[in-house]
């Protein structure tokens, strides 16, 4: 599994303390994902939104850090965007390429925006895409709930158009049974 990387897109202190549907579930996930793809030496990359001055993700504010419980080790990446899109005016491409990384574990906030469009792009450039259950989330709308977003979004639009979306324990297993082989 060299070729894969586990993407964690925007889990920072500001979003995760305006407490966003399902959000101690979400973040149990992610630890636990972040957690295997470790230990089997799998590649973590972490996504930060910068936002504008005063804002809540403002760089460098308490806000903009990424969240302590799965928070980044020495050498993992760290790629700062302005953006929705991971990708858009980041190095991202060229880090994954240089890495040789054709596949990507897409986790993180918010699911109809950074991840939304972050799957999107990915998809659109080639990479294959896999977002364990349970491991984005969002804020409730206006319009729709939070859980109706995420819902739509990941069974609706990203399952089998743009990624394979699959219950995480699933994910692990095949994490670890293919280092097993390796071995």
């Amino acid at each position: 599994m060299k070729d894969i990387a586990l993407l964690i897109v925007d889990v920072q202190n500001a979003l995760v303390d305006d407490k966003p549907f399902n959000i101690d579930r979400i973040l149990m996930n992610i630890k636990k994902l972040l957690d295997v793809c470790r230990s089997n030496k799998i590649e973590v990359i972490y996504v930060q939104h910068d936002g504008e001055k005063e804002d809540n993700l403002e760089p460098f504010s308490k806000g903009w850090d990424i969240h302590k419980s799965i928070s980044p080790k020495q050498g993992e990446k760290i790629i700062r965007k302005t953006y929705n899109s991971s990708f858009k005016n980041t190095y991202l491409e060229e880090y994954l390429n240089s890495k040789n990384i054709k596949e990507l574990l897409l986790v993180g906030m918010q699911t109809e925006y950074c991840i939304d469009t972050t799957c999107r792009v990915a998809f659109e450039k080639g990479y294959k895409l896999i977002m364990p259950e349970d491991t984005n989330t969002t804020f409730d709308n206006g319009d729709l709930s939070a859980k109706e977003v995420y819902q739509y979004h990941n069974f609706r639009i990203f399952k089998n158009r743009f990624a394979k979306v699959e219950n995480i324990d699933r994910i692990i297993q095949e994490i670890s049974n293919y280092s097993k082989e390796l071995l």
